[in-house]
């Protein structure tokens, strides 16, 4: 194999190597994908949890993925009954605090 592509090949797996253990490292916290690769749409476990058991209309809590308490009536959402989650404030966006102007 000659030096130049030697020296492609290298640098193609330096560069492909952490990116395939990037992927695979399991940060995604979010639900798994579904048999065709997407993100399930829908309340998070947590909100299905603290319904379970309950009729429709009982008041339930449960602590989010970030720690924040959601509170709420259990609401039909699909084929489950789940807390709904709160209304964003305008000017929130994910979480992020609103900016000061």
């Amino acid at each position: 194999m000659n030096p130049i592509r030697r020296l492609l090949v290298t640098g193609a797996f330096l560069v492909a190597a952490p990116l395939a253990a990037l992927a695979q490292s399991g940060s995604d916290t979010g639900p798994p994908p579904d048999q065709q690769g997407k993100r399930p749409h829908g309340p998070p476990p947590e909100a299905i949890a603290a319904c379970k058991g309950k009729a429709v209309g009982t008041q339930a809590s449960f602590t989010d993925r970030r720690g924040r308490t959601v509170s709420g009536a259990c609401t039909q959402m699909g084929d489950v009954v789940a807390v709904p989650p709160p209304p964003h404030a305008q000017g929130e966006h994910d979480g992020a605090p609103p900016q000061e102007k």
